[in-house]
C-alpha cells in the first residue's frame, strides 16, 4: 500500500483570460517531506501554490490536499496550512508581539498569551517582540512571518520565495528553521530561485512556461538532464568563455569561482568545441554536472514562452 500523500493534485489549469498560466501540472507529495518548487519567473509556481491550498479557483483539474478536495474543501484546507508569501504581508506598524497575538486571533488559539510566548522563544523573536515590524531587517521579518504561519501548528507548510532579498546568515538559519519543523512532522513546499536551497529538499519539481518539466531528486535531475559538464580552470579562462559561447556543442558556460563550467548535450560536439578553443595554461577535467547546469539546460530546452497564443 503506497503511503498517503499530503498533496495529490492532477491536471491542474488555471486560465486569465486568453492567458494559460498553468497548464496540466500533477504533484503527488508524501506527508512529512521537503519539496523545492523551481522554474523562472512567471511559471507558474505561485498560481500553483494558491490551487493547492485553495486560494484561487482551478480552471480544470482536481485532487486533494491534507486529504480535502481543493475545490470543495478549501476552509478545511486553510485551516491547517501555513503559507508564507513572496512580499512580508504583515502590519508594518504593530510589533512583532502584536502581529502574533492578531493572528492568534484569527485562529482562534486557546491560551493566546502562552501560545505567542511560545512562539516568540522557539522563533528567537523575544528579545526584539516589542520593535515594530517596519523597522526590521529582512531577515527578521522574514522570521516573523514564519512564526505567524506556523503558530497555529499547520500539517502544511508552503512557501512562495521566502529567503528574496536575505542575508546568506539568514537564509541558512530560516533553511535549519524549517528542517527542524520538517522533522517534528510538518510537511514543506517551497518555491525558491538558490540553487544550494533546492539541494536541501528531498525532492524538486521544475515549471516552466506552466508545464511540469521534471520532478525527482536532485540526482535524479542531474541524471536525467543528460548534460555533459566540463571545468576549465588557469590564465585566460575569461577570453576562453567569449570564444565558447559561440562555438557549436556548447549550451551552457558559467563561472563557479575561479573555474570555467562548459556543458552540452552531445558528447563529441562539445569535446570538438573544447580542441578547437584550446589555450595555453588552461587545464580540462570532467565533472558531475552540477544542479544549476540542469537548471539552465532545462530553461533553454523549454523553450518560448507561448502561453498568450494557446
Amino acid at each position: 500500500m503506497s503511503a498517503p500523500l499530503a498533496i495529490d493534485v492532477h491536471n491542474l489549469v488555471k486560465r486569465f483570460g486568453d492567458k494559460v498560466a498553468v497548464n496540466g501540472v500533477d504533484i503527488q507529495m508524501p506527508y512529512g517531506q521537503v519539496w523545492g518548487f523551481l522554474g523562472p519567473n512567471g511559471s507558474g509556481k505561485t498560481t500553483t501554490i494558491r490551487m493547492i491550498c485553495g486560494l484561487l479557483n482551478t480552471t480544470e483539474g482536481e485532487g486533494t490536499c491534507l486529504g480535502y478536495d481543493i475545490a470543495k474543501e478549501s476552509r478545511e484546507i486553510k485551516i491547517r496550512t501555513g503559507y508564507m508569501t513572496q512580499r512580508f504581508s504583515f502590519w508594518g506598524d504593530l510589533t512583532i508581539r502584536e502581529n502574533l497575538e492578531f493572528v492568534a486571533r484569527l485562529y482562534q488559539l486557546p491560551k493566546m498569551k502562552a501560545k505567542v510566548d511560545e512562539t516568540l522563544e522557539n522563533l528567537g523573536l523575544g528579545h526584539r517582540q516589542h520593535q515594530v515590524a517596519d523597522a526590521l531587517s529582512g531577515g527578521w521579518k522574514q522570521r516573523l512571518a514564519l512564526a505567524a504561519v506556523t503558530m497555529h501548528k499547520p500539517e502544511l507548510l508552503l512557501l512562495d520565495e521566502p529567503t528574496a532579498g536575505v542575508d546568506p546568515q539568514a537564509r541558512r538559519d530560516f533553511w535549519d528553521e524549517i528542517h527542524h519543523l520538517s522533522t517534528n512532522g510538518m510537511t514543506v513546499l517551497v518555491s525558491t530561485h538558490y540553487m544550494d536551497e533546492a539541494e536541501r529538499c528531498d525532492k524538486i519539481a521544475y515549471l516552466s512556461n506552466g508545464e511540469m518539466v521534471t520532478k525527482g531528486t536532485v540526482a535524479d535531475i542531474i541524471d536525467r538532464s543528460g548534460l555533459v559538464t566540463f571545468t576549465a580552470e588557469g590564465d585566460g579562462i575569461r577570453e576562453l568563455a567569449v570564444l565558447l559561447k559561440k562555438s557549436s556543442g556548447v549550451e551552457h558556460v558559467a563561472y563557479f569561482g575561479s573555474a570555467l563550467h562548459v556543458s552540452g548535450m552531445n558528447r563529441e560536439h562539445l569535446e570538438a568545441a573544447l580542441q578547437t578553443s584550446a589555450l595555453d595554461g588552461v587545464s580540462w577535467k570532467e565533472v558531475r554536472p552540477s544542479l544549476e547546469d540542469s537548471f539552465i539546460a532545462l530553461m533553454n530546452s523549454s523553450g518560448e514562452d507561448t502561453r498568450m497564443h494557446q
